[in-house]
């Protein structure tokens, strides 16, 4: 299935049902009166967020989505039937928002949420809502309001623990195969991968994170050299970055450290607060470096990268120093979910005002 990260629809809940003018006229029933019903509410638009769905490629082909209207009001105190509501099903992660204005209206985070993005109108009122003593036979009714329109941009930032960044052929596709349950693509030549690709981590019983695989990078990306970088944007709900470099390029004029310098360059110029992630190195490929030659080649490489954080030293083929990285990559992901599940302190004399 192509995978489509972001698309544009046009939405319109349904119009109230018209209230009616009616009268009761029946044979030897003196006492007749308005009875002229109120109209039918019309149908709402629903999201739902599914967690059997991956991509929005259904809005690239379905733009226009209409709830049904309310029915009219009828005589003999019948109110018109509700309009049909229909549901959207979208894939977690999915952001809604106005297309003219740009603002975020929702966003959908939790597998099963379901939210209200237009509102059918009101039914108007038939004639029997406006009797009364001094007015015993109304003529009055009012139409159904209409239901809600918009124009939305639905993009995708998908849900993962874990982000893996790196130029193109670093390993990070070997690498998720190695450690997870997901078989993206994997070849000798460059932006095998072309879409993110999602794997389920088990550590152990109950314990297991989701690792995200974007397509590579390269120097120039934010000026839209090779794939550019519109799929960083699923990198920015993680908790954690693998910067996986390549430290045996097949091309030996290629400087590991001048295309790891470059990788960090394009994710400061595309969002400093992606830039100010947790991010840990990654040097991959140790087996085809000769062993008498790791360690120094591994010192030279963090020396000249002048990088301070935690570094791990791996072979996604031979799958050698995965293990110690999942399980770090566990320990880290827990204190987060710890920290944000950790209850916000109230002053005190405040506690009284603070929600349940």
């Amino acid at each position: 299935m192509k995978f489509v990260d972001e698309a544009f629809i046009d939405i319109a809940a349904g119009d109230g049902g018209n209230g009616c003018v009616s009268f009761r006229h029946e044979k030897y029933k003196e006492f007749g009166g308005p009875n002229g019903g109120d109209g039918g509410r019309g149908g709402h638009v629903f999201a739902v967020a599914d967690p059997n769905l991956n991509t929005l490629v259904d809005y690239r082909y379905s733009r226009r989505h209409e709830a049904k209207r309310g029915e009219h009001g009828m005589g003999s105190d019948m109110f018109g039937a509700a309009g049909a509501d229909i549901t959207l099903k979208m894939p977690v992660g999915t952001i809604i928002t106005d297309a003219e204005t740009g603002e975020v209206l929702y966003e959908l985070l939790n597998p099963g949420e379901v939210i209200t993005i237009a509102k059918g109108g009101d039914g108007g009122f038939g004639n029997m809502r406006f009797k009364s003593a001094i007015n015993r036979a109304p003529r009055q009714k009012t139409p159904g309001w209409p239901g809600e329109k918009k124009n939305l941009k639905l993009e995708l930032k998908v849900l993962a623990d874990v982000g893996l960044l790196g130029m193109p052929n670093a390993g990070k596709s070997t690498f998720i195969t190695a450690v997870s349950n997901a078989r993206p693509k994997i070849a000798d030549y460059p932006f095998t991968t072309l879409h993110p690709n999602l794997g389920v981590v088990r550590v152990g019983p109950e314990q297991s994170f989701v690792v995200a695989d974007i397509p590579g990078l390269i120097e120039g990306a934010s000026e839209g050299a090779g794939l550019g970088h519109q799929f960083l944007r699923h990198l920015q709900r993680t908790r954690l970055l693998l910067h996986i470099v390549d430290l045996a390029p097949f091309d030996d004029a290629v400087d590991p450290v001048a295309q790891a310098k470059a990788i960090v360059n394009e994710l400061k110029k595309y969002d400093q607060q992606l830039y100010n992630k947790p991010r840990w190195l990654v040097l991959n490929k140790l087996d085809m470096v000769p062993a008498d030659e790791r360690e120094a080649r591994v010192k030279d490489f963090v020396k000249r990268f002048k990088w301070k954080g935690p570094v791990f030293e791996i072979s996604a083929l031979t799958r050698e120093g995965c293990e110690p990285l999942i399980h770090a990559i566990f320990r880290h992901v827990q204190s987060e979910q710890r920290i944000e599940n950790e209850p916000v302190e109230v002053d005190p004399r405040f506690a009284g005002d603070a929600p349940a």
